[in-house]
């Protein structure tokens, strides 16, 4: 049976990149994939989904308005689609998570779905929820903090690298307003510690494990 897998991670954690590795094994074994990009996402061209390494491919924009489900049976008419991949995740509605959970469930399509869990304040996505809420398996894909812990959160700083704390949950950027720190770091930000700073000296008894690089499917 098909399965809603979601694959979340920290920014610059290479989520584009192992999305772009697993439409890669399966159109190489002759199986046709339907991808989606958040129309809101305009770092890239319109309709790309592009990787920090410099892979890129054609995808379906979404909106608010899009009906997920509807879009991949009308193409799965004319070709039958094999895995549908769904790239910034975080910004799919609580109702087309569920969409996704019935083509995984009703029409035996898998759907891969790749984004960040959390905003610049800690707080969880819409999308991100509904997904952890629904997918058959949750799959973190590991970035570094400043520190060499693993970095889970994502801090939004201003012109002169200062910790943001109110504003817009959905604000489009890079590495020029974006952090991705541990928890740790992340909250000596939010207090008042200048990201960037020297961080706190690494404890010998870190239960944290090494970070790793899973593949694209586990």
């Amino acid at each position: 049976m098909a399965k809603l897998y979601f694959y979340y991670a920290s920014m610059n954690a290479g989520k584009s990149t192992a999305l772009l590795q697993a439409d890669f094994n399966y159109r190489e074994r002759g199986m046709a994939t339907m991808l989606f990009t958040a129309a809101v996402d305009d770092r890239f061209e319109a309709g790309t989904i592009a990787s920090r390494i410099g892979l890129t491919a054609a995808a379906t924009m979404f909106d608010a308005g899009t009906d997920i489900a509807h879009a991949v049976l009308a193409r799965n008419e004319v070709l039958a689609i094999s895995c549908v991949l769904v790239d910034e995740a975080q910004f799919l509605s609580a109702t087309q998570v569920d969409q996704l959970a019935r083509l995984a469930d009703a029409h035996d399509i898998p759907v891969l779905a790749y984004g960040l869990r959390t905003d610049f304040r800690g707080q969880l996505f819409e999308g991100a929820a509904r997904l952890l809420a629904l997918a058959d398996a949750l799959v973190e894909i590991k970035s570094v903090c400043t520190c060499g812990r693993k970095a889970t959160m994502n801090l939004r700083v201003d012109a002169e690298g200062h910790a943001v704390r109110e504003g817009m949950q959905t604000e489009i950027g890079g590495n020029d307003r974006y952090l991705a720190l541990c928890r740790r770091h992340f909250t000596e930000a939010m207090e008042g510690r200048r990201p960037g700073a020297a961080p706190s000296p690494r404890l010998t008894d870190d239960p944290d494990p090494p970070v790793s690089f899973p593949s694209a499917l586990e």
